[in-house]
């Protein structure tokens, strides 16, 4: 269960209130096209302004952007959070002022590359430019990161979780009490600088741990319990970009056998149907199977999601919005932006 106060055990009435939000979601010039992230995060800011929170600025990322690019703005999520709260929302992404608002959305925090450096700096000046009084964590997915926004804000404000934070928190904890066993692991996507070291760990902890996705196509692991593709299906360039029938086979026969299943990244190209087939299948399977089974991450969250409304029947026990942090709970890891509260 999480151990650190929220904003239940906080006054924030009449208080500036500093909010960091997981907004990192797909957009395709300028559409959100799975806007999961932003009604998760709606629990808190809905608190917030029923406790009376006398404005709230709500910081984010979205993409990996190398400086300035337009097409990583969050004028998407302003609008369309203005639709769901029912209230302005205005867009902040110059050096002036703050404008006089209720709420108040940042542009990305990713434009400046001192957010990813952890820069104190850069985090003293932000609260100093927002006057915030407050600073509330509810962006899970990035807890497992040293970046300015979740480490080094907490140095000059007092720091509490957000409602989705805890939710997801205590989730996880229930969960993973007593896991039952055999336990698969399922890791795939393209962010294989943050689960290299994770595959170390999860071959101690779980019975079996698949690859697949771009780390599958990359990685060879010497434990037996971890395992890379043996086939794949190519593009018309010759790239990989969906694990092959062997393989899918491979972890179709491994859900059947497992008693608790945790996914995160599908593995292949999903967002092209060419290549979802892999991950349809898999994703059918854990939906038939009655063992726990855990979604991480906002891009396999989605795809799930999304087959789900096609098929209702499926059944998954637990969703999350984050990724390496959610694995990084799961195997006992500290986390940063956790460490960085307060204390019950």
């Amino acid at each position: 269960m999480l151990r650190k106060q929220t904003v239940r055990d906080i006054d924030v009435k009449g208080k500036v209130v500093l909010l960091r939000a997981d907004y990192d979601l797909p957009v395709k010039s300028g559409k959100i096209l799975d806007d999961q992230r932003i009604r998760a995060s709606l629990s808190t800011l809905d608190y917030l302004l029923e406790n009376g929170a006398r404005k709230i600025i709500i910081i984010s990322h979205l993409g990996r952007p190398k400086g300035r690019d337009e097409s990583l703005s969050l004028t998407p999520v302003a609008q369309l959070l203005e639709k769901l709260l029912k209230e302005d929302v205005y867009l902040h992404g110059g050096s002036s002022a703050l404008p006089d608002a209720k709420i108040v959305l940042m542009e990305n925090l990713r434009f400046n590359k001192n957010e990813k450096e952890g820069d104190v700096v850069f985090a003293k000046k932000l609260v100093k430019k927002t006057k915030a009084e407050i600073f509330v964590q509810d962006a899970f997915s990035v807890t497992h990161l040293s970046h300015a926004s979740v480490v080094a804000i907490p140095n000059f404000l007092p720091s509490v979780a957000g409602l989705l934070l805890e939710r997801e928190i205590n989730l996880f904890s229930k969960t993973m009490v007593r896991v039952k066993r055999p336990l698969l692991v399922i890791l795939g996507g393209d962010d294989e600088e943050n689960k290299r070291p994770l595959i170390d760990l999860l071959a101690k902890t779980a019975d079996n741990v698949v690859l697949g996705g771009r780390i599958g196509f990359n990685f060879d692991h010497t434990a037996l319990n971890v395992i890379s593709p043996l086939d794949y299906r190519y593009g018309k360039d010759g790239q990989p970009y969906d694990i092959g029938d062997i393989s899918t086979t491979t972890i179709l026969n491994l859900i059947q056998q497992s008693k608790t299943i945790i996914w995160n990244g599908v593995v292949g190209k999903a967002e092209d149907k060419v290549f979802a087939r892999a991950s349809k299948l898999i994703a059918e399977e854990i939906g038939r199977n009655d063992a726990e089974s855990i979604i991480i991450g906002g891009c396999t969250s989605e795809f799930v999601l999304a087959l789900l409304e096609r098929n209702p029947r499926l059944d998954i026990s637990l969703y999350s919005t984050g990724g390496c942090s959610a694995l990084g709970l799961i195997l006992g890891n500290k986390l940063p932006g956790l460490e960085a509260l307060l204390d019950k």
